[in-house]
């Protein structure tokens, strides 16, 4: 899950991100904006609920373990803290200098706007970050309310909607970002006991969460897409809103629904090899994809003379898409393989009865 769902979102941003040269530099868009109807396959594609879902999954196995060997839970913390600050820190830096060279030699003002874009993916790890620093809070509340605790996060982000969107206080719907990517991490504890379920409980599950989106959407109060799109007056992401909660079921229920046929794929020896190749580089993927992606545009600037577009999307563009990642790709992978090549490999567990990959401990 988080090996697919990481590559969804690389694709996604290498492929799908559309640049507009405007006076004040790039502006990044979404063919989302010029495409009717197309904002339900982010249904599927905002797959960041799942993300936040195996990372709780992961950190309470990872903590687990190190409970066994006497570590402590602050020490537990901040090691998993420095070990995802670090390479941020060191990246964002890069960044900086870059940007402040190019500005000055060149005399680009614009140049700090494509740090931004470049970095802005970031957001994501601060976020991971400070529920990493959570931890010993949502650890308590899994032990002493259990699932009384994803009821009361997803209480609380309902009522932070109501209070922005009824009463107009939109400041306070930026504290979902911590709830409503909190109820998904906390979900991630239950993990094992969503797979001991019976299967009939798996599409109650999926269908629970699609009626919840269906009825939610077309109320007429938040917006279809799970991605911001250019134009709606609201955006499900930024910050999340209570929608998020309903994809995460959706999307909890839909992965179990799949889960046989997964196994099956993944007790082959090719595949499983794909699978601990991701997520051994899932840190520096994350990391360098958006690096990749303004190396490429780069080139493509120096020896075609073009970045982006000022048109809304053709049939040309949609039928670029597939080697449309070839570049950023090109340009990522050696960036990744400096990073990643020392680290270590990934650790699998497996069940007694499907081989279910584990993935590294970086959640």
């Amino acid at each position: 899950m988080r090996a697919l769902s990481l590559i969804v979102v690389v694709v996604w941003h290498w492929a799908f991100t559309i640049l507009e040269w405007k006076p004040h530099g790039p502006e990044p868009t979404s063919p989302l904006g010029f495409t009717s109807g197309l904002w339900i396959l982010t249904w599927l594609l905002q797959v960041l609920p799942l993300f936040f879902y195996v990372g709780g999954h992961v950190h309470l196995l990872s903590w687990n373990r190190a409970k066994a060997r006497g570590v402590g839970i602050g020490s537990f913390v901040l090691r998993r803290i420095r070990a995802l600050a670090l390479p941020a820190l060191v990246l964002s830096g890069v960044w900086a200098v870059i940007g402040a060279v190019v500005t000055w030699a060149f005399d680009v003002d614009w140049m700090w706007r494509v740090v931004l874009l470049v970095l802005s993916p970031l957001w994501f790890l601060g976020v991971y970050l400070v529920l990493i620093a959570l931890l010993p809070v949502a650890l308590w509340l899994h032990s002493r309310y259990d699932v009384l605790a994803l009821i009361w996060l997803g209480g609380a982000a309902l009522v932070i909607d109501v209070v922005r969107f009824s009463y107009g206080v939109d400041e306070v719907g930026w504290l979902n970002m911590i709830i409503v990517w909190g109820l998904a991490h906390q979900a991630g504890f239950f993990y094992d006991r969503v797979v001991a379920l019976p299967r009939r409980y798996d599409k109650g599950l999926l269908w629970t969460g699609l009626f919840a989106l269906f009825g939610l959407v077309y109320s007429g109060i938040y917006p279809g897409s799970m991605v911001g799109v250019p134009g709606d007056k609201w955006s499900n992401m930024a910050p999340p809103t209570f929608v998020i909660v309903a994809l995460l079921l959706f999307q909890i229920g839909l992965v179990e629904v799949l889960r046989p046929s997964m196994e099956r794929v993944l007790v082959r020896q090719g595949w499983r090899r794909v699978n601990d190749f991701i997520n051994r580089y899932s840190l520096p993927l994350f990391l360098f994809h958006t690096t990749g992606m303004a190396l490429a545009l780069g080139l493509s600037w120096w020896w075609f003379g073009t970045m982006g577009t000022q048109i809304p999307p053709d049939l040309k563009w949609w039928l670029e898409r597939p080697i449309a990642i070839i570049g950023p790709l090109i340009c990522t992978a050696p960036v990744i393989y400096l990073f990643g090549r020392r680290r270590t490999p990934v650790r699998q567990k497996r069940d007694e009865d499907v081989g279910r990959s584990l993935g590294s401990e970086h959640g």
